[in-house]
């Protein structure tokens, strides 16, 4: 196999579907070794490896880390994608959820590079990437909580990238506009009219479609791979021209 992966050694949280599993799968064509750790690790291609955890459970993160590096032999890679949503208002959801999503989104993606940060130190690639969210660049209606999270994901990112780059690690973030991934089936299947609501959402993106989980999973790939070995603190947004264009009706 060939690929600017090949010889390194990657883990993917929450890479059983969308975004996670497409990025698993392109750092693997692209010749890394994989481990995918999630609530459900199962139906995982059979050359990717599959690691039950829970992000939100110091031990779980911390056992699922240990046993993907030895069973890939190290940790060169890390993609922090695992994560919950939420709607609402900031007077909308319980102080319950509010821990709830923030422990899961935020501190989740803290555990998981603290366990993996003594493969990291010893990898001449090192490189981590987080999944944060147009949410956090862009004031949209009904996602206070969420936001709140993907947020404080852009701000970790840039902190942990200031802090680690000494050595050798180098920390980025993705943040994708509305993407077509079970979360968003989901969510529209609460919708009144799912219909009109996936249309709705296809119109705030000037491109006029969601984002595939494959073009969030190139630009992820983009970032972790040692081709970009000058590229740290940098936030990439996959959004189909949401944050930055303002365009008038097509002709």
């Amino acid at each position: 196999m060939s690929g600017d992966f090949v010889g390194l050694s990657a883990i993917v949280t929450g890479g059983s579907s969308g975004i996670g599993r497409a990025t698993a799968v392109e750092l693997r064509a692209r010749g890394a070794t994989v481990a995918v750790l999630d609530l459900d690790p199962g139906g995982l291609p059979a050359d990717i490896a599959g690691f039950a955890a829970d992000v939100a459970s110091r031990p779980s993160v911390d056992a699922a880390v240990s046993a993907a590096a030895a069973t890939l032999g190290g940790i060169d890679v890390v993609v922090n994608n695992a994560g919950v949503g939420a709607i609402g208002t900031v007077a909308d959801n319980t102080d319950d959820e509010w821990l709830r999503v923030l422990d899961v989104n935020v501190v989740g993606m803290a555990r998981v590079v603290t366990a993996a940060l003594p493969w990291l130190r010893r990898s001449g690639h090192a490189s981590v990437v987080n999944t944060s969210s147009i949410a956090a660049l862009n004031g949209l209606p009904g996602r206070a909580l969420y936001a709140a999270s993907k947020g404080a994901v852009l701000s970790l990112t840039l902190a942990m990238a200031a802090d680690h780059v000494h050595e050798g690690i180098r920390v980025n973030c993705v943040c994708p506009g509305t993407a077509e991934t079970p979360w968003i089936d989901r969510l529209l299947a609460r919708a009144e009219d799912p219909v009109a609501e996936r249309a709705a959402l296809q119109a705030r993106q000037p491109i006029g479609r969601l984002v595939s989980p494959e073009e969030a999973a190139n630009a992820i790939a983009y970032l972790a791979s040692p081709r970009s070995g000058s590229t740290t603190g940098t936030v990439l947004n996959v959004d189909g021209g949401v944050t930055h264009l303002r365009v008038g009706p097509a002709r």
